[in-house]
């Protein structure tokens, strides 16, 4: 068998030992699911048994590919259910919490978050209607909405004129943004260029000051490596205060900002910035048997964590390889990376239904 028939049934058998998971009352997958019983439960932490919008809002473009791979249509309609779900929900300003209960199809807590387990659900909403070669027009609007949303209630300025994306707590806001946050500038570029209402130039914009945010981030530490979480309060800017913040773990937000930024206006400053952080990451984080984290980024000399994570070769090396390389390489127009940066081919609409084109 060649290897490519392999690994596509592989990846249907896998996705079908998951579709137990989608057996609630909602449709709302649980995050933990038992590959031999079929039992699915949630983690125990969060807020009454929900599910996490970063968790089953980050299954989309997978779950269409693999209908597209096995013509099995159940896994796309697993994922658009879980659309129509928060559609039919009331949203807090606009805004989806991060918490979801499966079984009453009510939010959790009103927890609002472009960091983690909230991130990755936006990302998903623009690049589904990427890889359907723009048809999704649902996914499209969805993006566009939550996006005015976060601005008009997350974005703020700093007293010196740091865009930052701050953290909603049932409608009070903590002015910290965290590393995983620093995606947001990638996605926004990529974002702009279908924005409604002529406001392309200002998405570019915000994009562009949010790369610079997360830039500062790590020029303002010892290391020069970003912390996991940076605060605007108390007169500090840009800044971990916090002990249990100032790790870095080989993470790849802001470098994958940094290529989504030169690929869209190749301003020779994002390469100058990732360069900075490929000698970063060589003069303090290559160790013998690999790379590690570290602890303290404010510290001179580095405490190792010692643990090499996945996402480094998957996203940190793959953005930073791709920020040095030509645009032709993985373009675009042909793939949509997914939230692990694991290319997925663009799902081409047939030429009937493309009358305006010309082949």
């Amino acid at each position: 068998m060649h290897w490519e028939q392999v690994f596509r049934r592989k990846a249907v058998e896998l996705g079908e030992k998951l579709l137990p998971a989608f057996k609630t009352p909602t449709g709302i997958p649980w995050a933990l699911l038992n590959l031999k019983s079929g039992v699915g439960r949630n983690w125990p932490w969060a807020s009454g048994g929900s599910s996490i919008l970063a968790e089953y809002g980050t299954l989309h473009l997978e779950f269409m590919h693999l209908s597209k791979l096995s013509g099995n249509p159940e896994f796309a309609q697993k994922v658009m259910n879980i659309r129509k779900v928060l559609n039919r929900l009331d949203k807090p300003q606009g805004l989806y919490p991060n918490y979801l209960n499966p079984n009453s199809g009510q939010w959790g807590q009103h927890h609002v978050s472009v960091g983690g387990l909230g991130d990755s659900f936006y990302e998903y909403l623009l690049k589904a209607w990427l890889m359907s070669d723009k048809t999704d027009e649902e996914g499209k609007k969805m993006y566009y909405d939550a996006l005015q949303a976060i601005e008009t209630n997350l974005m703020r300025k700093s007293s010196s004129g740091l865009t930052y994306i701050a953290e909603w707590k049932g409608g009070l806001l903590e002015h910290k943004m965290g590393h995983l946050t620093c995606f947001a500038g990638g996605m926004i570029a990529l974002g702009a260029d279908g924005a409604p209402d002529d406001k392309t130039g200002h998405q570019m914009e915000e994009a562009a000051e949010i790369a610079r945010t997360c830039h500062e981030s790590y020029a303002r530490t010892a290391l020069k490596l970003g912390p996991e979480a940076f605060r605007f309060d108390g007169g500090v800017e840009a800044i971990a205060t916090r002990q249990n913040e100032k790790y870095f773990i080989l993470r790849p937000e802001v470098i994958e900002t940094y290529m989504y930024m030169w690929r869209f206006t190749h301003d020779p400053k994002y390469r100058d910035w990732g360069w900075e952080a490929v000698q970063a990451l060589e003069q303090h984080c290559r160790v013998e048997g690999g790379y590690s984290g570290v602890r303290d980024v404010y510290a001179l000399s580095p405490n190792h964590d010692d643990v090499q994570q996945s996402f480094y070769l998957a996203e940190t090396l793959k953005y930073l390889y791709l920020l040095f390389s030509d645009d032709d390489h993985l373009p675009f127009e042909h793939w949509v990376f997914n939230t692990e940066a694991h290319p997925l081919p663009v799902i081409r609409k047939e030429i009937k239904d493309r009358p305006n084109e010309v082949e």
